[in-house]
């Protein structure tokens, strides 16, 4: 619950804001408060009188607020010009200079998308060798007897002394001495035979790792090796040594580990939000900190079917080519996947459309049918991979609304339009949306090309309309349905006796999910991941669901909402991991007020606190895990802090 002070201030901050209102409004003159001069409202304008806590509360003369006793406070209406609709508000020039209006328009084309991940470079494990010993013995002599050494397909490996090899060979040469004795008898059965027997000899010894250049040299000198050679079967880095000199090893043991650093993985995580736009095939631009200004690239391969629950990530595979050896497995790196959303949420890829590709390769593409060069499947056209053609690309371009432009409730999306041929009328629509690609919107209903929607002072549009109880945000039906109590035909499930309300109810923890994701990524030193999460929270405040919420708790709520979108902005264009810390404090501040005020959904979450943060000033952060996971310090200190407080599943609060 709040305190009497913070009540106090709550209404004060209230009370000025809608003083401002009034003030930009009316377009009038403000003279200097200490000579105790009043704002000055035109003779061709109407005075009302309102309350800022109250908007239905209307006077045509100072007073107090009947409800809260609140001073009253004055708004300037215009009354001039063509009458206005009930969602139409008239702003002057001044008034609109001073509310900072601009507009954008409603435009049809692709929505642009681009996804900021974070990964690193990794082994790619279809291209890892194993050298292993083809029969029992000693080694005598490793050639390689350190990690790190490259090598090519064919170089000598290491010495191996074996009897069996040693008996193996003796066969060989007794059969070799037994077919030459028996052909001279003029017995061709016996010389058929053996000649059989030096066959199967022969191919015992290939079996057991000679080769053929080997074998033939036993054939052609007669003469017994006491070890063999083992020889690199393909080109690589050596990345693993199993054994040392001297070493006894049977059939099978691994002697060493080479892997093919020609192609490499690049392993990126995603976040939920950005899945819908991943697919298959697409090119992926990434850099790495030790070829600054050096953009590479690669396909995606592979996306993770499974979602991993405690970081709401996915992993992201990307086949990469490294023919210059630039890049190096361990190697972080920042990626950016682009994509063009279609009407249904379907990708746009003009580098893909009517192309085929490899199901298993996808820098393999082709312009017909055929196989892969690398593994021999057949080639699939790009639709079958959820891409677009070119023909239905011509008709499905989606109709997209700035997303700035939007005031989100929840169950409704509000945006104010430039009424088209009347100079400063501006009027408020409910839209229907589809998904959010980037910084747009797909618009189903309620807009067309070409109109101008306000993109920054929407919000003070809205206000205004408020303080006038017409319809608004808020407000949808007007001073009919600002009397501060529930909706009549809301459930009696949300009306609760306290300040409190069902947190699932109203989406908020789902508020709480991407407050998460920013804490897990500034544990882990992921600014790129901290900025991901900060976009995802600042939509998640702006789809909570307000309108089941009585007047005074949405009051609370909207007060500390606000707060949070400020921090969380911050947090989203923050240049370095230690700006997006310190805005990270001010936003763990606000939602520990949630947490105790409102509750905190289907998991338990725990505060803690680390007093070394900030210069030893301390700083407190939410988190699910109960073991210490310091977003302050990230990996210096990763476990220093304590717990001081558990907000428990399911409470809400009192």
């Amino acid at each position: 619950m709040k305190t009497t002070k913070q009540t106090t201030l709550l209404l004060v901050g209230v009370l000025l804001v809608g003083v401002a209102v009034g003030f930009w409004l009316g377009g009038a003159d403000e003279r200097d408060a200490h000579n105790g001069d009043t704002l000055q409202v035109a003779a061709d304008q109407v005075t009302d009188w309102t309350c800022s806590m109250h908007l239905q509360i209307h006077r045509s003369e100072p007073g107090q607020c009947p409800i809260c006793a609140m001073d009253l406070i004055r708004v300037a209406q215009a009354d001039e010009g063509e009458p206005l609709g009930l969602r139409q508000l008239r702003l002057s020039p001044v008034a609109r200079r001073l509310a900072a209006i601009q507009t954008a328009p409603v435009e049809r084309r692709f929505a642009p998308v681009e996804m900021r991940l974070v990964g690193k470079i990794a082994v790619d494990e279809t291209r890892v060798s194993y050298i292993t010993a083809w029969v029992p013995g000693r080694i005598d002599r490793l050639y390689v007897d350190y990690t790190g050494v490259r090598v090519e397909k064919g170089e000598h490996m290491a010495y191996l002394y074996s009897p069996e090899l040693l008996a193996a060979q003796e066969e060989l040469i007794q059969a070799l001495r037994v077919w030459v004795r028996m052909g001279d008898s003029g017995s061709a059965s016996i010389g058929q035979s053996a000649q059989s027997m030096a066959a199967s000899a022969r191919e015992k010894l290939r079996l057991l790792g000679l080769t053929a250049e080997q074998i033939e040299r036993i054939e052609r000198e007669r003469v017994v090796s006491e070890h063999l050679t083992i020889y690199a079967p393909v080109g690589g880095v050596v990345v693993e040594k199993h054994l040392s000199q001297g070493a006894y090893v049977q059939t099978g043991t691994p002697i060493y580990t080479i892997a093919d650093f020609s192609w490499l993985w690049l392993e990126l995580e995603a976040y939920e939000s950005d899945l819908p736009w991943i697919h298959y095939g697409q090119e992926v631009e990434f850099t790495i900190e030790a070829h600054a200004g050096r953009v590479f690239k690669g396909r995606i391969s592979f996306i993770d079917p499974v979602l991993d629950e405690r970081t709401r990530t996915a992993r992201v595979r990307v086949n990469v080519e490294n023919a210059s050896a630039a890049l190096k497995p361990g190697m972080l790196v920042r990626a950016v996947v682009r994509a063009r959303v279609a009407v249904d949420g379907r990708v746009m890829d003009p580098e893909l459309a009517g192309k085929w590709i490899s199901p298993m390769h996808p820098e393999i593409v082709r312009d017909a049918p055929g196989v892969c060069d690398i593994c021999s499947m057949d080639l699939v056209r790009a639709e079958e991979l959820g891409y677009m053609s070119l023909d239905e690309a011509d008709g499905e371009m989606p109709l997209l609304v700035p997303a700035a432009a939007l005031l989100l409730t929840g169950k409704r999306a509000v945006v104010y339009v430039a009424v088209a041929g009347k100079e400063g009328i501006f009027e408020g629509r409910e839209v229907v949306l589809g998904p959010r690609a980037g910084d747009y919107y797909l618009v189903r209903e309620g807009l067309r090309e070409g109109d101008e929607v306000v993109v920054n002072g929407a919000f003070k549009i809205d206000s205004a309309l408020q303080i006038r109880a017409q319809p608004s945000m808020m407000n949808p039906q007007g001073a009919g349905s600002a009397s501060g109590g529930h909706s009549a035909s809301m459930s009696d499930a949300w009306n609760k006796p306290a300040d409190g309300l069902s947190i699932s109810a109203v989406g908020i923890d789902s508020v709480f999910m991407a407050y998460f994701s920013i804490q897990q990524a500034l544990s882990k030193d992921f600014l790129d991941g901290a900025h991901s999460g900060a976009r995802e929270f600042v939509h998640q405040v702006g789809v909570v669901d307000t309108t089941v919420l009585e007047s005074g708790v949405r009051r609370q709520w909207m007060q500390i909402a606000a707060r949070m979108r400020v921090d969380a902005e911050a947090v989203h264009v923050a240049a370095t991991v230690e700006q997006a810390r310190r805005t990270f404090a001010g936003l763990s501040t606000a939602l520990t007020e949630i947490a105790r005020d409102f509750g905190v959904g289907g998991d338990s979450v725990y505060l803690f606190h680390c007093p070394m943060a900030f210069d030893n000033a301390g700083a407190d952060w939410l988190q699910r895990a109960e073991d210490t996971e310091n977003p302050y310090f990230g990996s210096q200190m990763y476990r220093c802090g304590s717990r001081l407080e558990t907000f428990v599943a399911g409470a809400d609060g009192q």
